[in-house]
């Protein structure tokens, strides 16, 4: 929970810190995997997920208020600069976030925090796009 008890609680803190997010990305990547609506997104992370699971877990974690794990690690996200080497447009958008909703949905995240998520990730997904395809 944060620190100042008289702020309100952060996404972070209403997902229920680490160990649920932890579960929502492996869940995500999970999916990937399993499901052919999204192969399309799983074709652009190559062979192994292992790093991609962290980074996004560590990403997170400082994006919805909680530790900054992946600043202390790399420093600045840069997202669309990382992500330039990537073809991201609207298929890869929308695979993207139809998969984390599904997770979302699948590890019960709070009905109160989901659609304030899926929104900052549509904002996210959609700045992140880099083709009109």
């Amino acid at each position: 929970m944060s620190e100042d008890p008289n702020a309100s609680p952060t996404a972070f803190d209403l997902i229920g810190g680490e160990a649920t997010l932890r579960i929502l990305v492996d869940r995500f990547y999970d999916l990937m995997d399993l499901e052919p609506a999204f192969k399309d997104l799983r074709a652009a992370h190559g062979t192994a997920l292992d790093d991609a699971r962290d980074k996004l877990f560590w990403f997170l974690c400082g994006w919805m208020g909680g530790p900054q794990h992946y600043v202390e690690r790399f420093g600045h996200p840069r997202l669309r600069a990382r992500h330039m080497p990537f073809k991201i447009g609207i298929l890869e958008r929308d695979q993207w976030l139809a998969c984390m909703d599904q997770a979302m949905g699948d590890v019960a995240v709070n009905e109160g925090l989901r659609p304030r998520l899926r929104e900052s990730f549509f904002q996210t997904a959609d700045w992140m796009r880099n083709t009109n395809g």
